[in-house]
C-alpha cells in the first residue's frame, strides 16, 4: 500500500517502512507525526484519488532526525565593478520513517 502526502509545499509518495527527508517539521527525534487527509491512496488495487483529498486515510510517521542539508554556495559577481558577494546556505530538513498507513471506514476499497 502507498499514499501521496503533502508536506512543506511538496508532495511525496510514501509506503510503510520507508524513510524520507521533508522540509523541517517541529519536534525532537522520536516524535510521532500524523498526516491528515491524503491526496492519493492505493492499497494494491483499490485506488482512491482525492478531490481534493481522500478522507479517512492517515499516514503515521516518526521523526528519525533533524539536520541540515549539504552546503550550497551563493556567489554574486559583476565584472569590472569590484562587486563580489559570497554566502552559503544549508537547508534544514526532517528525516521521517513511515510507520503505518491507516485506512479508516471511508478508506475501504471502492
Amino acid at each position: 500500500m502507498y499514499a501521496v502526502i503533502a508536506s512543506g509545499g511538496k508532495q511525496y509518495r510514501v509506503s510503510e517502512g520507508e524513510t524520507l527527508r521533508v522540509e523541517k517539521l517541529v519536534g525532537p527525534a522520536g516524535t510521532k507525526v500524523t498526516f491528515g487527509p491524503l491526496l492519493f491512496a492505493d492499497d494494491g488495487g483499490g485506488v482512491q484519488v482525492g478531490k481534493p483529498t481522500v478522507a479517512g486515510v492517515t499516514v503515521e510517521a516518526e521523526i528519525v532526525e533533524q539536520g541540515l542539508g549539504k552546503k550550497i554556495i551563493i556567489f554574486k559577481y559583476k565584472r569590472r565593478k569590484s562587486y563580489r558577494r559570497k554566502a552559503g546556505h544549508r537547508q534544514p530538513f526532517t528525516s521521517l520513517k513511515i510507520t503505518s498507513i491507516n485506512a479508516g471506514v471511508a478508506g475501504a476499497k471502492a
